[in-house]
Formats: C-alpha cells, sequence, structure tokens
C-alpha cells in the first residue's frame, strides 16, 4: 500500500515565490495546496483539507496578515506553520511566537533553509 503524501499549504502573496516554494516542498515529497494569496483563505483551505503543514508568508493581500491567519488557524488546529517573511523585526517575531511556529524563515530563502525546517518537525518520516 502506497504511503500518502503530506499535505501542505503555501499561503505567499509573491506568484513566482509561490511556484517555487511549491517546487521545492514536491521535491521533498509534499502534496502541495498551494497560490493561496489571501490570510482569508488559508484559514478557510486549512479548514477543509486539514493539512500536514503550513508554509505562511506574513504580508498577505487582504484585511488579514499571515499571523493573524494563523490564530485564527489554531482555535482549531495545531498545524505546524513555517513562516517566510522579509519582516524579521522584533514586532512581527513577537507575534509569530504566539502561533508556535515550527521555523520563521527570512527572504529570500533556498531550498535547503526550508529542507532543514521541515526536517526538524518530519525527521522520522523524511
Amino acid at each position: 500500500m502506497r504511503k500518502e503524501k503530506k499535505k501542505v499549504i503555501i499561503v505567499e502573496d509573491d506568484l513566482i515565490l509561490n511556484l517555487l516554494y511549491e517546487s521545492y516542498l514536491e521535491r521533498l515529497g509534499f502534496q502541495t495546496e498551494g497560490e493561496l494569496v489571501y490570510g482569508k483563505t488559508a484559514i478557510e483551505t486549512a479548514k477543509k483539507i486539514d493539512p500536514d503543514l503550513i508554509v505562511m508568508d506574513i504580508s498577505l493581500e487582504g484585511e488579514i496578515d499571515g499571523i493573524d491567519a494563523m490564530l485564527k488557524i489554531r482555535e482549531f488546529s495545531e498545524v505546524p506553520v513555517i513562516y517566510i517573511t522579509g519582516n524579521s523585526d522584533p514586532y512581527h517575531v513577537e507575534r509569530a511566537k504566539k502561533t508556535d511556529p515550527l521555523d520563521y524563515l527570512t527572504k529570500p530563502i533556498e531550498f535547503d533553509d526550508l529542507k532543514k525546517s521541515i526536517e526538524k518537525h518530519f525527521s522520522s518520516k523524511s
């Protein structure tokens, strides 16, 4: 019996970066649900597909940012989240900590950065 791939939601409002992260995650053996640009859509998608991981940008289109979206997701899920952001200032880092992130990566990121973060959590399964 084939093992089912782990599902990842990618929430990134820069389409080029979204596709890049998607290719990284697929290389790591994940099934991706990408091209989400709104925090609101991320919340709805997380409810619908119950992902194994969320890769979340902090600055998003729309009225709620990635951290607020994760705070809402935390109301119904303990899904691990990796933030990928250009915002490494203390304000955003402190807010992000409230969602108990797996990691907080600052753009630009490389394949190995994402791989290391994911292996922290999925090490026995990679």
